[in-house]
């Protein structure tokens, strides 16, 4: 199965300037995802998909490929996930004259991401014909059962109306899950022709919430800083 590995880093963040080059304990960013994806057994090829001269001099250093510089229409903040893969796909099917059989988006915002779980992921859409698989992570805590909205006299008003208990105990609340970010693996079909990474038939590939992290902001950062060194005696890097 030939699977291309795309990491998304365009240079236009608001939130943290240059943020998949940011300074995070030692290394830059998008340095973890260009090592998970190295270490990968399954990924026939990986690249960087970035709009920046200096990302991209950045990813060279550590052991990335930028073989072409992102074109602007697709470099904006309105810019959609399948745009940018769906561009990759066909310009490294074209200039490599090969045809891929999916393509996994590696978000370099997602660092304690592991070499393992892109291949788990990548034996979970060869053994099944899936059109997706997507890293999920429960709510915990936050809840929809837990969540207001306000009104506009600004009443709480439950988000989950005309539940039976909407104060049941952690422990007994429904398991929901959202995408954690690390990992959306889809079919080449999907990407060429659909309108999200996420295919009807899709499986979610559970994340544990202390294995996962995506930034945003500058909180983000001090939690991934705190995670990454607490995993640093326990084979984190073995693990990635």
């Amino acid at each position: 199965m030939r699977v291309l590995g795309i990491i998304p880093a365009r240079g236009g963040s608001k939130s943290i300037h240059l943020k998949n080059i940011v300074e995070l304990c030692g290394d830059p960013l998008i340095a973890y995802s260009i090592k998970s994806a190295t270490g990968s057994k399954y990924l026939e090829d990986f690249i960087i998909s970035t709009d920046s001269l200096e990302i991209a001099k950045v990813a060279k250093e550590y052991g990335g490929k930028v073989p072409f510089l992102r074109p602007a229409e697709i470099s904006t903040d309105a810019a959609s996930s399948i745009d940018v893969v769906r561009h990759a796909l066909k310009f490294m099917e074209y200039s490599k004259g090969v045809v891929y059989d999916a393509c996994m988006l590696l978000q370099p915002t997602n660092p304690l991401r592991t070499s393992r779980q892109i291949d788990q992921a990548i034996n979970l859409f060869a053994s099944t014909k899936l059109d997706s698989v997507v890293s999920i992570v429960s709510v915990g805590a936050t809840h929809p059962y837990r969540m207001y909205s306000l009104t506009a006299s600004g009443n709480l008003e439950p988000f989950v109306k005309n539940l039976d208990n909407p104060m049941l105990p952690r422990q007994q609340l429904p398991l929901i899950y959202i995408r954690s970010g690390d990992i959306y693996l889809t079919s080449r079909d999907v990407v060429l022709n659909g309108t999200d990474l996420i295919g009807k038939n899709s499986l979610g590939l559970i994340v544990e919430p202390e294995n996962t992290v995506n930034i945003d902001s500058e909180i983000d950062l001090v939690l991934a800083k705190g995670l990454i060194k607490s995993k640093k005696n326990s084979n984190f890097d073995e693990k990635i």
